[in-house]
């Protein structure tokens, strides 16, 4: 007789959107008024170099909330404290309201922090079940003995790209990832963060791999994370992104928070501005 998979079921259920490409997202009031992610004076630094000093923000329920700054700006970072990577050197992190002590990626995962680096993380050997559950596969009894419960999985990888809208041929929905294309890829990391009941989903560069396409379709499952609740940091140079999901924009230069603006409020000259500051504006200008 079997047993019931251990699994949970994914608490998210994304809708699809019929836009493509906007360059102006509509900017709603967060779900709530009570922030889910507080950062509050975090500061690291690696020997002598200061990666981070004295970086403050706060992040809301069903907001999108995009990270801008050059190369070493401090965004990767930043992230990594967030999700337990890094112990920071002073400051604090307060998950609704509680102040936390992240000393491992668990901790994070723990308060509902999922992160998807650009590499994705996926295991390009294994199939989309298998990678949605790494590390955490359900299992059944077959005459008395444990074994992976293969079917649910795939059963689950099916439900999991369908409420993404992500079209995978069942052909392919056994074979190993590494067939896939960009967009299906990233999607399956999505999928895997949602499954798990992420409240907190940081996203690296997550288009730049990508086609146009494939940006537009991520840029559509965002807003639609937004809409279900879910609070997303994104980390992207492509200021059309930034600009076609974001609610609030922070800017980072080299590891200090030099600026933060309502997407709605600033342009693209403005962003770029921050990141680069005075002086090397004053630098091209006499140039």
């Amino acid at each position: 007789m079997s047993a019931q998979p251990s699994a949970k079921q994914p608490s998210v259920k994304l809708t699809s959107t019929d836009q493509s490409s906007v360059d102006q997202p509509t900017v709603e009031a967060p779900v709530s008024d009570k922030p889910l992610l507080e950062v509050e004076n975090i500061s690291i630094h690696f020997g002598g170099v200061q990666a981070l000093k004295n970086v403050s923000l706060s992040l809301y329920p069903g907001e999108v909330l995009a990270l801008a700054g050059d190369n070493g700006a401090g965004k990767s970072t930043l992230i990594k404290i967030i999700s337990g990577v890094y112990k920071p050197s002073g400051g604090s992190l307060r998950f609704n309201g509680a102040e936390i002590e992240l000393r491992e990626p668990q901790d994070a995962r723990a308060q509902g922090v999922e992160t998807i680096y650009q590499d994705l993380s996926l295991a390009d050997n294994l199939d989309v079940g298998s990678n949605i559950f790494l590390g955490r596969e359900p299992m059944r009894r077959v005459c008395g003995l444990p074994v992976v419960d293969r079917p649910q999985m795939k059963k689950v990888a099916r439900e999991v790209l369908a409420k993404l809208d992500i079209v995978v041929p069942e052909r392919k929905l056994g074979g190993p990832v590494r067939v896939l294309s960009g967009g299906q890829r990233q999607a399956i990391a999505i999928g895997r963060a949602l499954y798990w009941n992420a409240r907190i989903l940081i996203m690296d560069e997550p288009t730049a791999a990508l086609g146009v396409p494939e940006q537009r379709k991520v840029m559509e499952v965002i807003k639609g994370l937004r809409a279900q609740g879910v609070a997303v940091i994104l980390i992207s140079h492509n200021l059309h992104d930034i600009f076609s999901v974001a609610d609030r924009i922070i800017v980072l230069r080299r590891g200090e928070m030099v600026g933060m603006r309502k997407a709605s409020e600033t342009d693209g000259d403005e962003i770029v501005h921050l990141m680069v500051g005075d002086e090397y504006a004053d630098t091209r200008a006499g140039a």
